[in-house]
């Protein structure tokens, strides 16, 4: 096993690159901190690779899960998440979710310490892809490449559907209704995103529509894409709005009704994909794609300037995510990893 990651070298007033103890080959997929100890956090991947941070993420060593032993499968770790507020009975932001592929569901109480397996069942329609830790005692939300959305509040001992029909019934209901693409669907999403107000948005497995979901509705809703090139991922604003990537590297806005017209906005991604937005607060975010290609927005999004420091990074940048107390990565390809120093 490779021995622990240390801090490389700074880019820009922004971001810095960190060394990681990983083989060549894993793919990272997700990151995420306790908010009872902002400097303490976990990076996961592909390969069951779980690195565990107590600096911030300046410095990684690598941690094994004896309960994703059990089986010998080589697990896919897709999502983390920890509680962000205090729960009766134990520290507030010391409860931890992982999810991966095969169906695996992690818990932990104690921040990390310790992981327990959490039975799943045979029959849960997709493969979990993303999970999120709910306000409350053993409370999150589980959600796979179907559009299925499952909500426990006891650990995960019990699960509630949340959305009441399939995604294939759903689109077998509206296939005359006009949305381009809705016969090709080929069971899953490529890309789903989850707002702080529990809304979803998710892309197609071949990028020709999305559908959203709202708490409190039975089903997902289709919708066209504004565009004639496919989507490559859709997410969400820090004020609920929606942004949406095409293939061929631009950027849209529009609100979470997808009444009003989707508005472009000015990047400039000189012909590079753009595989995901993300924001450190209102105003100061960053979109990231391929070959390195990287940049900054200092008005919430209406306008857009390249970052040319990481223009010599060779990965392909494809995951932006702000965590608790200032953290913030880029995940790339070939185990690149960026740590944002700059001011949220």
């Amino acid at each position: 096993m490779p021995g622990p990651a240390s801090a490389g070298p700074v880019l820009s007033k922004d971001w810095a690159i960190v060394d990681l103890p990983i083989d060549p080959g894993v793919v990272l997929l997700d990151v995420d901190f306790t908010s009872s100890d902002p400097n303490h956090g976990f990076l996961l991947g592909t390969r069951q690779t779980l690195l565990e941070t107590k600096d911030g993420g300046r410095n990684w060593e690598p941690r094994s899960v004896a309960a994703a032993q059990e089986e010998g499968f080589n697990y896919r770790f897709n999502s983390i998440s920890f509680q962000g507020k205090w729960a009766r009975g134990m520290r507030g932001g010391d409860e931890g979710w992982i999810v991966g592929k095969p169906a695996i569901l992690l818990h932990s109480t104690d921040g990390g310490t310790n992981w327990e397996r959490v039975p799943l069942s045979a029959k849960l329609p997709g493969t979990p892809v993303l999970i999120t830790a709910l306000e409350g005692k053993g409370a999150a939300e589980l959600t796979t490449d179907q559009g299925a959305i499952y909500v426990t509040d006891n650990g995960g001992q019990n699960w509630t559907a949340a959305v009441k029909e399939t995604v294939d019934a759903t689109l077998n209901r509206v296939i005359s209704s006009g949305i381009s693409g809705a016969s090709y669907y080929e069971g899953s999403f490529s890309n789903i995103s989850r707002s702080n107000r529990g809304s979803y948005v998710a892309v197609s497995s071949r990028g020709n529509f999305f559908m959203t979901w709202r708490p409190g509705q039975a089903y997902w809703t289709p919708h066209n894409r504004p565009a004639t090139r496919r989507l490559q991922n859709m997410g969400f604003t820090p004020s609920e709005r929606l942004w949406l990537t095409t293939k061929g590297g631009d950027l849209y806005y529009t609100d979470l009704d997808t009444q009003s017209k989707f508005e472009q906005a000015k990047l400039g991604s000189r012909g590079f994909g753009i595989l995901d937005v993300n924001f450190a607060n209102q105003k100061v975010g960053f979109a990231c794609g391929g070959s390195g290609s990287l940049f900054k927005t200092e008005d919430g999004g209406d306008s857009w300037k390249r970052e040319r420091s990481t223009d010599d990074v060779a990965a392909n940048l494809y995951q932006i995510k702000f965590t608790h107390g200032n953290n913030g990565f880029i995940l790339g390809n070939n185990g690149v990893l960026l740590r944002y120093i700059g001011v949220a």
